[in-house]
């Protein structure tokens, strides 16, 4: 049972918005602190991506861990209208599988940063961030 009521639920999940979120704001405050330009959301390129560095050929697909189905302790399954939210939740890690491999099609390197994984702030993981745009890391996030 949830704690609020459904008019309110309502409203705070309308109030959700897809773009500038808090996760973006700071991964590009980050990135532009270390000296970084970007273009945000490039309604040319497959799934508008979040932050796209041209000179790196590199995008970052900045992922809620509830919205795009992460296995972390902030995903939960929600306990009311679960096929809804269930085919929902599906369409969307469909619909990131989809945009991925056309980006790497098009030659993009592409990394996604959970939600989760930047409430962390973990200093070598930035780093090791850095160095992936940069080129220096053929590691795959």
């Amino acid at each position: 049972m949830d704690i609020v009521s459904k008019s309110t639920r309502s409203k705070m999940m309308a109030g959700i918005k897809g773009l500038n979120t808090q996760p973006e704001k700071f991964l590009r405050s980050l990135l532009h602190k270390h000296g970084f330009r970007f273009r945000i959301h490039v309604a040319a390129l497959p799934g508008k991506p979040d932050i796209v560095l041209a000179r790196y050929r590199a995008i970052m697909l900045v992922h809620g861990c509830f919205w795009h189905g992460h296995g972390c302790s902030l995903f939960k399954w929600p306990a009311t209208r679960r096929e809804f939210w269930r085919k929902k939740i599906q369409d969307t890690c469909k619909r990131d599988a989809k945009n991925i491999l056309a980006l790497k099609k098009l030659g993009w390197r592409v990394a996604v940063i959970w939600e989760c994984e930047l409430r962390k702030r973990d200093e070598f993981a930035i780093q090791e961030l850095i160095a992936w745009v940069r080129g220096m890391r053929n590691v795959a996030y």
